[in-house]
């Protein structure tokens, strides 16, 4: 037997405001045509004046405590993906830990970009495999609103804001692939790219918060490439085909990134999550904002197999195997 991080519970939250095509169509030299063809997006959700990541972070985790019908006292150990937070310091993370009740454990953030998410989730399985921890909130939370240049047609069309979170705990199992819970994630990193997708911002360089500036063409064939080679190693480390996989939860950056890592998994439309078109990127949220609305509409069933993959600016990129 071997201790193993189960998913007991998942939560989403995404603003009120809705910011479609159309509207950013009349601020900018752009088209609804034009955003749709190149990316899939049609609308995403933009967090109010008085909304910050850890409201956004919160309102997940409470969503995925009361699926998995655990309390908050009960969570020893919170990490949350964020590009965005409150602050410099302290950690959104601890912010999110007041909010929600929760007075125990350690609370801290990580920041990988877009592969946020799937880097929480390794760092809080390892917690909870070593027995460092019982039960995790694992939570992937952005405004990336706030730091987007809004006259940058190349950039602001593709970005919005949202939160999503799972609960994880730990329990003994055979530790199998067909064993239930985290089976294994695979991180990587190369920070020569640093170029490519950067915010040119930051307390230790200009002290502003700055604005993110990406340079498509590029980003597009490093995410091809990595995630591709990162998906691989999931499947080899565990000797598993891609016919074996159920579900895959993609990061949501670009239709065409996720249609092209589908067709070379030879999985069909239906058996990958796409929130693109109505989420658009959300960084660090997207994989869990995703996952939450296939758990939630009961497409990812309880023994189904889920990969995840992203990539980001760093540039960082991973996947993740979790039996549901």
């Amino acid at each position: 037997m071997a201790l193993r991080s189960l998913a007991l519970g998942c939560g989403s939250y995404l603003p009120a405001q809705v910011l479609t095509n159309e509207e950013l169509s009349q601020r900018l030299q752009t088209s609804d045509i034009w955003i749709r063809k190149r990316t899939g997006i049609c609308q995403r959700h933009i967090a109010a004046d008085d909304e910050m990541t850890s409201d956004l972070g919160s309102a997940a985790a409470r969503q995925a405590l009361e699926q998995a019908g655990i309390d908050a006292d009960e969570v020893d150990l919170i990490v949350c993906a964020t590009s965005t937070p409150d602050e410099t310091f302290p950690a959104t993370a601890t912010r999110i830990q007041e909010q929600i009740g929760c007075t125990r454990g350690a609370a801290f953030d990580i920041q990988a970009v877009c592969s946020g998410f799937v880097f929480a989730l390794s760092v809080a399985d390892n917690f909870l495999r070593l027995g460092q921890a019982r039960t995790a909130l694992v939570i992937g939370a952005e405004t990336f609103s706030r730091i987007l240049d809004w006259e940058d047609r190349g950039t602001c069309v593709l970005f919005g804001d949202g939160a999503g979170a799972v609960l994880l705990r730990a329990a003994e199992n055979g530790g199998t692939p067909q064993d239930a819970g985290v089976i294994s994630t695979h991180l990587y990193s190369d920070g020569r790219h640093h170029d490519a997708l950067y915010v040119d911002g930051g307390p230790s360089s200009n002290g502003q918060v700055g604005h993110l500036r990406m340079e498509g063409k590029e980003v597009f064939r490093h995410a091809v490439v990595r995630m591709a080679d990162a998906i691989d190693a999931a499947l080899e480390k565990n000797d598993l085909k891609a016919s074996d996989i159920d579900w895959m939860v993609p990061h949501q950056a670009n239709i065409r990134i996720i249609e092209s890592m589908a067709k070379r998994l030879d999985l069909p439309k239906e058996r990958v999550v796409v929130t693109v078109d109505r989420h658009a990127n959300t960084s660090a949220a997207s994989i869990p904002l995703a996952l939450c609305e296939a758990v939630t509409d009961g497409r990812i069933k309880r023994g189904d197999l889920i990969l995840m993959e992203a990539m980001g600016g760093g540039f960082t990129w991973g996947s993740a195997l979790l039996r549901w």
